[in-house]
């Protein structure tokens, strides 16, 4: 994917392109997230635009579906954050997909599908040949998605623990 702001994949019903994030599409974004989790984070937002949007942008990729119809309620229909990463636990450098979600009322019509092939698209382009998630376990709906796509387990396994006070 070059510096411009389109990303070239299919037309997708019901929109006119997918494009890299603009500064006017934050508050969508923030407000799609919200609606979405249940929780807003707009300072959360902010810092990930300002670093996925404004920087580095070869290797960051931050996307969204837009509406062609700019008179809707909700002109984003979704998003994609993700970046080049490698040699974290002697990993090649792969891609990373972080943040995804698509408008409640326009999921099953493809447009999820569209972000994901445009970072696909985006990871290959940087010279990128792998792409990794973490999807929770109880988030049937991403883990069904993911693995529509063609996504498997990989070769690691995250730890955790909680820190006591």
């Amino acid at each position: 994917m070059n510096d411009t702001n389109t990303a070239n994949t299919p037309e997708m019903p019901g929109t006119s392109d997918i494009r890299r994030v603009r500064k006017g599409d934050l508050d969508h974004v923030i407000d799609l997230d919200a609606r979405v989790t249940g929780q807003a984070k707009p300072d959360y937002w902010r810092d990930i635009f300002e670093r996925y949007a404004t920087r580095r942008l070869d290797e960051r990729f931050f996307l969204i579906a837009q509406s062609g119809d700019q008179t809707g309620d909700h002109p984003i229909l979704g998003y994609i954050v993700g970046e080049v990463r490698g040699w974290e636990f002697g990993s090649e450098p792969c891609g990373w997909i972080f943040a995804f979600s698509v408008e409640p009322d326009t999921r099953q019509q493809g447009v999820g599908e569209h972000l994901f092939q445009a970072m696909s698209a985006a990871f290959k382009s940087a010279g990128i040949g792998t792409m990794r998630t973490m999807v929770a376990r109880q988030n049937q709906l991403h883990m069904a998605f993911f693995r529509s796509e063609g996504m498997v387990a990989g070769p690691y396994i995250q730890l955790e623990m909680e820190i006591d006070d």
